[in-house]
């Protein structure tokens, strides 16, 4: 097993590190929970992220921020790249590179893109460019790495977009496509005290019905499920992997009346949250 990389400079931090079966239990624990990450993936690998399981068939980067990762079986080889927000901020850096509320925080809760030969090729070069840095250590080091990560998201938000939008499944033509990411984005930061359509489309500057018909226009759920979708997405977070009780979590999500919460969750999800901390098992797979 190679040992891991980092840059550190003040408040600024980006490593890489390789795993495979040896060294599954690392990746799995919270070392890395408070990172970005962008998780290069050969095929044959089984995974789990949030309450999503996947199998790979093909090599995959996944995009995760505050998801939850877990490594089931895998033999060959991944690499993660992990940094934190002062080394780059995708929010502040967006117009760079387009990606926030598509490879991150999109409403679809599909946080990777497949890579053919020849792409896989070129991300596993770019890794090693950055791996060459981090060895090298040399002055001009941080922003040579800083570039290379803008090319890996670059092309993983072309390849993103070619995928996933205006197909069978999602049908959002390209003109319509910031319209989608600035609600993802912005669900993203209020979910926890916005629960209203009328609220995003004031951040969009539109008006409800207006944002409520492009989503249906286009056979999507109303922006009412997806507000719901992330509100319930947390909700699972919270009563899995922590031990606050269902009135604590109903509060952090904004319910001043837990009962209601607690009718919502039920409703939606098929179980009361207290029989879903204690019952939960497997969610969707999904072979990619």
């Amino acid at each position: 097993m190679s040992q891991p990389l980092i840059f550190e400079d003040k408040y600024k931090k980006l490593g890489l590190e390789n795993f495979s079966e040896k060294n599954l239990e690392t990746i799995n624990g919270n070392k890395f929970k408070y990172d970005i990450k962008v998780f290069f993936v050969p095929a044959n690998y089984e995974l789990s992220v949030d309450f999503n399981h996947f199998t790979t068939t093909k090599p995959t980067l996944f995009f995760l921020t505050n998801q939850h990762l877990k490594i089931e079986t895998g033999k060959e080889n991944a690499t993660l790249l992990y940094y934190n927000r002062d080394f780059y901020c995708i929010q502040i850096h967006d117009k760079e590179v387009a990606c926030d509320g598509l490879l991150f925080h999109n409403v679809f809760e599909i946080p990777f893109v497949e890579l053919d030969e020849e792409e896989s090729f070129i991300i596993k070069s770019l890794f090693q460019s950055i791996r060459d840095e981090l060895e090298w250590k040399d002055s001009s080091a941080e922003e040579m790495i800083r570039t290379y990560v803008k090319q890996i998201i670059i092309r993983a938000t072309r390849k993103w977009k070619k995928q996933n939008l205006d197909n069978d499944e999602i049908k959002i033509p390209s003109n319509e496509l910031d319209v989608f990411r600035d609600f993802s984005r912005h669900l993203e930061i209020h979910f926890r005290e916005k629960h209203n359509v009328a609220d995003y489309a004031d951040l969009l500057h539109m008006a409800p019905k207006t944002l409520t018909h492009k989503f249906k226009s286009l056979n999507l759920e109303s922006p009412n499920q997806f507000i719901i979708n992330r509100i319930l997405l947390e909700a699972k977070r919270l009563l899995f992997y922590t031990d606050k009780p269902v009135k604590e979590i109903a509060y952090d999500l904004g319910y001043e009346d837990p009962a209601y919460f607690n009718r919502l969750f039920t409703n939606k999800i098929g179980s009361t949250p207290s029989n879903f901390k204690k019952n939960y098992t497997s969610g969707k797979k999904y072979n990619i």
